[in-house]
């Protein structure tokens, strides 16, 4: 079960307090075949054109990352599937070391190849299909 969305706020707020004490030597992973990996995406707000850092949960798909823009199920865009519709270019962080990447939205045809891995390695995704009333973009970040 998905805990409440001021409890996943608080649980990322500190997982970017580490990351920023640590120098970014902790607070990501490597994605197993049971589990996701946690990386870093530095994006740029669209409006404000400030740098953004926001923790996903990602798996791999070849040299591509693979991210999910389901905002826990909620019925809005995260601000960073918005940020990187508008600068598909971005950068991904994993064990303090930048990767340059571009997105793009997951084909129909990927997004279905995709789902049951991204699905059998966390079962909250399932839940959030399932709550949100708009299509979830399954993003593939391409290395660059």
């Amino acid at each position: 079960m998905t805990p409440p969305r001021p409890v996943l706020r608080g649980f990322w707020f500190l997982h970017r307090v580490v990351r920023r004490v640590s120098g970014g030597r902790i607070g990501t992973s490597r994605p197993r075949d049971d589990r996701l990996g946690t990386l870093f995406l530095h994006t740029v707000g669209r409006k404000s054109g400030q740098p953004r850092v926001n923790a996903l949960y990602y798996l791999m798909e070849g040299p591509a990352f693979v991210v999910v823009a389901s905002n826990a199920g909620d019925d809005a865009d995260p601000a960073w599937w918005l940020n990187l519709r508008d600068r598909q270019d971005a950068e991904v962080e994993i064990g303090g070391r930048r990767h340059h990447v571009r997105a793009q939205v997951a084909t129909p045809d990927e997004a279905a190849r995709i789902w049951p891995r991204i699905v059998a390695a966390n079962r909250d995704y399932a839940a959030y299909r399932a709550k949100a009333r708009r299509p979830i973009p399954v993003v593939i970040l391409e290395p660059r």
